[in-house]
């Protein structure tokens, strides 16, 4: 399946439905952020047992559980956020080209930055929401500026996992035994967590911004709207 590339656009389309689709999938990661969360809670206790030098037949059911719970978690949670990053940038490609009906100056960035910037190492950091914050702009009612708060804190919240992520690989690779698997599994909890948040604030910004576009798009006389 493959990422859908960005098109020159001299209409607008309607964000509801793609808006709509991208939201409950971040919902769907959201729940297999919650059984990663449940899955790595088993696993953290029994490694913090087996760290402090518990032994036996029972410990050694508990650890086959857990690994057993941990391994499908995994799967299911890398299934959905590929999925749900398909249907998100699908979205943000739509909005992306309806901002540049509205406000084309706004737009300083190629569109092509639309696709490309979520997958280059390094500029993914930054050009998402820089795009984001173009995009939110421009579909503000014209002569007003919306706040950036919620933007900003979405993106800050996915930093944030993507750095417990990166620390719990860090960590991971460079020790092994009990105690090194317990604190990559507190780290990747810590991850799972605050990824919870940035994909509830995420469908908040989803919405938001598909929101703004529609209303600015029935206001605009003259101008249609593709469904």
């Amino acid at each position: 399946m493959s990422v859908p590339t960005p098109r020159p656009v001299s209409r607008l389309r309607s964000p509801v439905g793609p808006g709509r689709a991208a939201a409950a999938l971040l919902g769907l990661v959201i729940a297999a952020d919650l059984f990663a969360v449940y899955a790595g809670l088993a696993l953290y206790d029994v490694t913090g047992d087996l760290m402090n030098g518990a032994t036996g037949g029972a410990v050694l059911r508990r650890t086959d559980a857990a690994v057993s719970l941990d391994s499908p978690a995994l799967k299911v949670h890398s299934g959905s956020l590929l999925v749900c990053v398909i249907v998100y940038v699908s979205w943000f490609v739509l909005v992306r080209g309806n901002a540049e009906v509205f406000d084309p100056a706004e737009q300083s960035m190629k569109s092509s930055w639309a696709v490309v910037g979520w997958f280059v190492p390094g500029l993914n950091l930054w050009y998402p929401r820089r795009i984001t914050l173009e995009i939110w702009d421009a579909s503000s009612p014209a002569g007003t500026r919306r706040s950036h708060l919620l933007v900003n804190v979405w993106w800050t919240l996915w930093l944030l996992s993507l750095l417990a992520d990166w620390m719990g690989d860090l960590h991971y690779e460079e020790r092994f035994g009990p105690d090194g698997n317990h604190a990559v599994v507190e780290l990747s909890l810590i991850a799972n967590v605050v990824e919870i948040a940035a994909a509830a604030l995420a469908i908040l910004v989803v919405l938001r911004l598909t929101r703004m576009q529609h209303e600015k798009a029935l206001a605009r006389a003259g101008v249609p709207v593709e469904a």
